[in-house]
Order: structure tokens, then C-alpha cells, then sequence
């Protein structure tokens, strides 16, 4: 009989609740264990799930023998730091997106992750959703051709979350561009079959949320803290080795009609596509027609951030790879940090080593 795998959770905060039901779903593990710095909310969380263990020390999780899976859902900074103890204490981690803030910090636990042999996934529930998953089937196959060009964006009203863990870079490691513009771009860098990126430009900026006054509907109305010093907007261009490009846009807040809006299309010589409407468009000659497929797919019992517990524990047992594996979010991060690298320096930034 397959032993079933012990997970302890490290954060438990909002996006932790949105793993547990994919823990309480899976065949193949439970969460026996959390641990919070706040005191308060972690009680609440043991209360809510019925899970008793409860420190404010992840060390007692990370070193407690019983348990298999560490469940990562920090503030980003803290992230490298307690995967790389998980993995070296021989656990198998999941850790909420982004992985980390910066390359280095990756790099660092893919070193970690090899030295323990152990499983190593992120958290990109985007990778979940049906409508990706049923664009990604038909990408692969070739539908759209070559993809060479891509847009990518996730957009807010006024939307600053605003809390430390967000909006303060000594816990965040970035602002909107890290927080959110990681999963446009891991999504459509998903779709494009993770091409090598060589150059990028971006910028940053903080405008709204500096102005008196500034408010975010966020936790249902609340100010702006005056200390935050991350940035509500990044925007940038990609230029990959195979000759595609890209065009990003990320923000917490604008003056736009969308509460949030995130898409990514992409365009390739036989047809372009587009997520979450899970369509594709095509030109025919003959006849000279035009075509707007729209792709069905059966919905899922559980959602995206279920989904992707279940599917790391399933990895697990199966022997599979990782599901997320970090040499992707790697390169997805290493494209944000050259747009703040880029956002800085004005300039453009080469990736590839090249001057």
C-alpha cells in the first residue's frame, strides 16, 4: 500500500487556503502541520482545517522526520531560504509563485534540489486552468505554426495589495512585475515551449499609488501605506534566440475600465490564439475565409490551485518529474529581473552574455 505523504504548510495566509482542498482531495497526502509567524491567523487556519500541529517555527517543520512535502506559501522573499533548508533536510517542496525574486536565489535552490535528490515545483496554477491547458494541447500540436510574436499582460483598477508581504520589497523582492506580471508571463512563456530569451527592455513606475490619498479596494478599502517601495507598474519587450518576440504589461493600478484583466495571445504563422478564452484564429485562402475556433474542454471539480497539490503529490508517488520544474521559473525570472535591471539603468538588457 502507498504510504501516504505528510505535508506541512509554511505560511498560512490567504493562497495557503487555496491549497488545502487539493491536499483534502489527493489520494496520496494530508497536511498534518503549519507554521505562521502570526500567531492569531495560524489558529484560525488549524481551526478552519482541522489541522492541530501548529508552531511559529517553519524549522519544526522542516526538520520534523514525519513529514514528506514542505508547502511554501511565504512572502517571496523568504521563499529561497526555506526551500533550500526543506530540500537539504530531504523534503520535497512546493513553493508558491515566484519561486524567488531573483535568478540567483533560484539557481541556489536548483543547487539544493539536485544536492537532495528530492521534487521541486512551482506554484503556477495558471498551468491549471482547463482553457490552458486545452491552448497548450493544441500549441503543441502545431496549429498555430511558428509562434513569433506574443502579448502578455495582467492589469488592475486601482488595486494595490496592501499588505507588507506585497508592497514592501524587504518581503516582496518587487512589486506588480513579480507579484502578477509572473504569471502572464509564465503562462504565455509556457505556451511558446520556453523559448531562450536574449534581450529585454522594460520600465517601472509609481504613480497612482503615491498620490495623497491613494486607497485600494483591497481587504475592502484600505490606504496605501505611504512606506510602500515597490513599483505598481513594470512594462517591457523580450527578444528570444529563435527570432519570436514579446510585448509585457503588468500593473496594480491604472485608470482602466477592467477591476483585472489578464491575457496573453499569441501569433504564429498558421494562426494566433488567446487565454482564458481558449480560441484560435485562423485566415484560410482558399476559400478566403477567416475562423474563430473556441476550444471545449470539460471544467474541473476542484480549482487550479487544488489542481496543482494534487498533481505534485501524484508526481511524487508516480515517479514523474517535477511538474513545474525550476529551470522554467528560472528563465521566466530571470526575464522580470532584466526588465528591473533595464527599468534602472535605462538601457537594454543582453542575456545571453553577449556585449
Amino acid at each position: 500500500m502507498t504510504k501516504t505523504l505528510k505535508v506541512g504548510v509554511i505560511g498560512v495566509g490567504g493562497i495557503a487556503n487555496t491549497h488545502m482542498p487539493g491536499w483534502a482531495a489527493s489520494p496520496h497526502a494530508e497536511v498534518v502541520a503549519g507554521a505562521d509567524v502570526n500567531l492569531e491567523a495560524l489558529e484560525a487556519w488549524g481551526a478552519k482545517w482541522d489541522v492541530r500541529r501548529l508552531t511559529r517555527l517553519p524549522q519544526d517543520l522542516i526538520t520534523a522526520p514525519d513529514i514528506d512535502i514542505i508547502d511554501i506559501c511565504t512572502p517571496s522573499n523568504y521563499h529561497a531560504d526555506l526551500t533550500i533548508a526543506a530540500l537539504d533536510a530531504g523534503k520535497h517542496v512546493i513553493c508558491e509563485k515566484p519561486l524567488a525574486p531573483t535568478p540567483a536565489e533560484i539557481q541556489r535552490m536548483i543547487a539544493a534540489r539536485d544536492r537532495s535528490g528530492k521534487l521541486l515545483m512551482t506554484a503556477q496554477h495558471h498551468r491549471y486552468q482547463p482553457a490552458a491547458i486545452a491552448l497548450k494541447n493544441e500549441v503543441d500540436k502545431g496549429v498555430l505554426g511558428d509562434v513569433y510574436h506574443a502579448r502578455a499582460w495582467y492589469l488592475r483598477r486601482n488595486n494595490v495589495p496592501t499588505r507588507p508581504g506585497f508592497v514592501l520589497k524587504a518581503q516582496s523582492g518587487g512589486g506588480a512585475c513579480i507579484d502578477i506580471g509572473v504569471h502572464a508571463l509564465d503562462t504565455a512563456f509556457w505556451l511558446m515551449g520556453s523559448p531562450e530569451p536574449i534581450t529585454v527592455s522594460g520600465i517601472s513606475r509609481s504613480e497612482l499609488s503615491k498620490q495623497p490619498g491613494a486607497w485600494s479596494p483591497w481587504g475592502g478599502g484600505t490606504p496605501i501605506p505611504p512606506e510602500m517601495d515597490v513599483e505598481e507598474l513594470a512594462a517591457g519587450f523580450v527578444r528570444f534566440a529563435n527570432g519570436a518576440t514579446m510585448m509585457m504589461e503588468f500593473s496594480w493600478a491604472l485608470h482602466g475600465p477592467h477591476y483585472e484583466d489578464m491575457q496573453v495571445w499569441l501569433y504564429g504563422t498558421k494562426g494566433g490564439c488567446h487565454y482564458p478564452k481558449a480560441e484560435i484564429y485562423t485566415s484560410g485562402s482558399n476559400p478566403r475565409q477567416q475562423y474563430d475556433i473556441n476550444l471545449k474542454y470539460l471544467p474541473t471539480p476542484l480549482e487550479a490551485h487544488a489542481l496543482e497539490c494534487i498533481d505534485f503529490a501524484d508526481a511524487i508517488v508516480n515517479g514523474r518529474p517535477s511538474p513545474v520544474p525550476p529551470e522554467q521559473s528560472l528563465a521566466v525570472i530571470a526575464i522580470l529581473d532584466a526588465v528591473y535591471q533595464s527599468a534602472e539603468s535605462g538601457r537594454e538588457i543582453r542575456m545571453d552574455g553577449k556585449s
